[in-house]
This record gives structure tokens, C-alpha cells and sequence, in this order.
């Protein structure tokens, strides 16, 4: 049974369909299998941002026929880790867990570079030209140490 691991943000198409290409690109996918979603439903059976398949395309990787999802409770029950971008997703999904196993699964990503310094993966949607080119740097550094983690721990 592959290690199932679940990236979350606010709209499931810019952040989070990067953060799932990458650690995807870095894990063997017999036994990891990683997906993402988002805390809103604007988005549900839409694909990735334009800006974030372009992202991905010249980093060599292929997101674009991802489809975005809302995050559901049951995903707890699914995932055994779930990474989420920034605080507010924090508390959203944490919002959601009914026990404390379940809350144990949740992190925020940029944890894996800032440990305990709540560091969120900023919004590239609304922000300046190369903020996608810079949440990309930030999640492939955060799933540099995730992939190599993952690894030591399900060899």
C-alpha cells in the first residue's frame, strides 16, 4: 500500500498543484502516491492556473492534466500526511480533524525549511510576474527535504 501524501491550498491551482508535480517528481511512485486539493471550492474540476503549468512545463514537469478538488474530511482518513501552504489553510483543515491523529498528519510545507517558524508558501495568484517562479523555488527546496524524509522513514 503506496504512502499517500495530500497538498493543500486556498484554490487547488496554483500552489498546491506544484507542490503535489513536485514531491511526485522526487518520490518513487510505487510507493508514494501524492495528490492535492483545495480548503475552497471555486475551483472543484477545474484545472491548474495557466501560470503554474507554465511554471511546472520549464522545470521539466507535466501538472497539466491535474484537477482541482476541494478538501474533505474523509481525506483523513485517506492521506497519511497532508502539507498545507500557509496558515489560514492551517487552520481550515485542522478546522476539520475530529481527533488528535488527525491533526498530527497536518503541517504547513515551508516547515520543512523553517521549522517552527510558520512560514507560509505566499499566493502567487494576485501577486507580482515572477511570484510563480518563486513558490516554485520555495516548495521544490521544501520537497527536497519532504522526498528525502519520506524515503529515511518508508524505505
Amino acid at each position: 500500500m503506496p504512502v499517500k501524501i495530500l497538498m493543500v491550498c486556498l484554490g487547488n491551482i496554483c500552489r498546491s498543484p506544484l507542490a503535489e508535480g513536485i514531491l511526485a517528481s522526487k518520490l518513487p511512485n510505487d510507493k508514494f502516491t501524492v495528490d492535492s486539493a483545495g480548503t475552497g471550492s471555486w475551483h472543484v474540476g477545474r484545472g491548474p492556473d495557466n501560470r503554474s503549468i507554465a511554471t511546472a512545463q520549464k522545470n521539466g514537469l507535466n501538472i497539466a492534466n491535474q484537477k482541482g478538488r476541494q478538501f474533505e474530511r474523509s481525506d483523513f482518513d485517506t492521506f497519511d500526511y497532508v502539507f498545507v501552504m500557509d496558515n489560514s489553510n492551517y487552520r481550515d483543515v485542522i478546522h476539520l480533524a475530529q481527533n488528535e491523529t488527525q491533526k498530527q498528519k497536518v503541517q504547513l510545507i515551508l516547515d520543512a525549511i523553517f521549522p517552527g517558524e510558520n512560514v507560509d508558501v505566499p499566493d502567487p495568484y494576485y501577486g507580482v510576474s515572477n511570484g510563480f517562479d518563486m513558490v516554485y523555488e520555495m516548495l521544490n527546496e521544501a520537497c527536497d527535504i519532504i522526498a528525502q524524509n519520506l524515503i529515511a522513514k518508508h524505505p
